[in-house]
């Protein structure tokens, strides 16, 4: 008797797909109430699988709802941050208002710096924020976190240690 070889992670990746895009297109509408949106978080999310090589997925619903989930939290995350990024630029001067270039660099910038710092404990991102956008002094700082001066100096460092590497 032959035995047939074991499935290629490619096969069962295409067999996955062909299961449950479907139903996790509409899981993800449902979320986000935009058919578009859910088909470009569906796709990211088989991308997502298909880097892990995971060959061995014994409950596919719940392993593509979960790693969705992140996809979709970064979503509502970049939202976030672009419409804030945008109400601030409608508060300045047409004059002054950077080039859609500018706008798409400046954009990334400020996704990439929220990713790097939502990983770090919130007091460290507070002292971070309150130094860099607050313009506040490290003393001011430690009184407002009840913390002292060398927690926050160690704070701020490791903030930006977090937004450079």
């Amino acid at each position: 008797m032959i035995e047939s070889p074991p499935p290629r992670p490619a096969d069962s990746m295409t067999a996955m797909y062909a299961s449950h895009h479907g139903w996790l297109l509409g899981w993800l509408r449902r979320r986000l109430g935009s058919a578009a949106d859910a088909a470009d978080l569906a796709h990211d999310t088989f991308l997502r699988v298909l880097q892990q090589a995971r060959p061995d997925i014994r409950e596919p619903r719940a392993f593509l709802s979960t790693v969705a989930s992140g996809i979709l939290a970064n979503f509502y995350r970049r939202r976030d941050v672009e419409q804030a990024f945008l109400r601030s630029l409608a508060n300045l001067p047409e004059a002054q208002a950077p080039s859609p270039e500018t706008r798409a660099i400046v954009l990334e910038t400020l996704v990439e710096i929220d990713r790097r710092l939502g990983g770090l404990p919130a007091p460290v991102r507070r002292a971070f924020l309150l130094a860099q956008v607050d313009g506040m002094k490290q003393s001011e700082i430690a009184l407002t976190l009840g913390v002292s001066l060398p927690t926050v100096q160690r704070y701020v460092a490791r903030a930006l240690l977090q937004c450079f590497f």
